[in-house]
């Protein structure tokens, strides 16, 4: 079926002739780390300057966008995989023009999908008819094949860690799972919930020592999100802070890492479209059951 699913892909390719698009997983060693609300607002950052962002929960799951934003999907990412809805049909609307494919919670099956349901998503993607710039990927936490599928797939991979030592400890660990093997060689790091911009840079600092030690790695600094209450008073309303707080100290930050994004390096040619990103799952994910037969 993957051998089927990535030919499929090939003819799809030819489809689309429009600009790459820029596929940046967001995904942390642990829970707790704030992934979600920072792939929500960097969604909704982008879409405030103009991008056209759609932002995939996969968090297969234990799925909760939608929670976040107060909206509630009839239709999910399941209901694409069992052939019961296309994919046009379960995206919802979200913030500032934000598109999002919401996943579903609590949903039996769906946290550990076979590689071979992947080349659903290929086919799903490949013929989606919207005008893309960024899709957003936001990952289940830990280093589960699911994580590693959308992580080792995607152009940037962005880790969100906080002042926590299991939350380094479970970044290290993530980083070092993608690099030893998967081949993922490059990594951004985003520090989250902290109380001084000194104590983001030296969190950074402190992961960067433990991988230049023991990891053939390159770790980019993205920035500081710092703590603010104003970014749990959004969550209490089901808004993205950039919307219920614009001018609050999450929101600044997340603003300039959406300026980052825009400025880091997109694919070109046909390595770039959107069904190129699936075309890599099902690659990767035939090449990890080859090596675990």
């Amino acid at each position: 079926m993957l051998e089927a699913a990535f030919d499929q892909a090939q003819g799809l390719r030819g489809l689309r002739a429009g600009r790459p698009v820029q596929v940046l997983a967001i995904t942390g060693g642990k829970g707790g780390v704030g992934k979600t609300n920072v792939a929500v607002n960097l969604g909704v950052a982008l879409a405030q300057r103009g991008r056209g962002v759609m932002l995939l929960d996969a968090d297969l799951g234990l799925a909760n966008v939608d929670v976040l934003l107060g909206l509630k999907p009839r239709w999910t990412l399941a209901h694409v995989l069992a052939g019961e809805r296309d994919l046009q049909e379960v995206i919802i609307d979200g913030p500032a023009g934000l598109r999002i494919v919401p996943a579903a919670s609590g949903v039996a099956g769906m946290a550990d999908l076979a590689p071979s349901v992947y080349g659903g998503l290929i086919q799903a993607f490949g013929q989606l008819a919207v005008d893309l710039d960024v899709l957003l990927v936001d990952t289940a936490a830990g280093v589960a094949e699911g994580v590693m599928s959308f992580a080792r797939a995607a152009q940037e991979v962005l880790v969100v860690v906080c002042d926590e030592p299991a939350s380094l400890a479970d970044a290290y660990a993530l980083v070092k799972l993608l690099s030893t093997q998967h081949g993922v060689s490059r990594f951004r790091v985003l520090t989250n919930m902290v109380r001084r911009a000194r104590d983001g840079r030296e969190l950074f600092g402190k992961l960067l020592s433990v991988c230049d030690q023991y990891l053939d790695v390159v770790l980019e600094f993205a920035g500081v999100v710092p703590f603010d209450e104003y970014l749990r008073k959004a969550v209490q309303r089901r808004q993205s802070v950039m919307e219920a707080f614009p001018r609050s100290p999450a929101a600044f930050a997340l603003r300039q890492l959406a300026e980052q994004v825009e400025h880091w390096p997109r694919a070109s040619g046909a390595s770039g479209h959107l069904e190129f990103f699936f075309e890599r799952m099902v690659q990767s994910s035939a090449a990890a059951v080859g090596g675990s037969a």
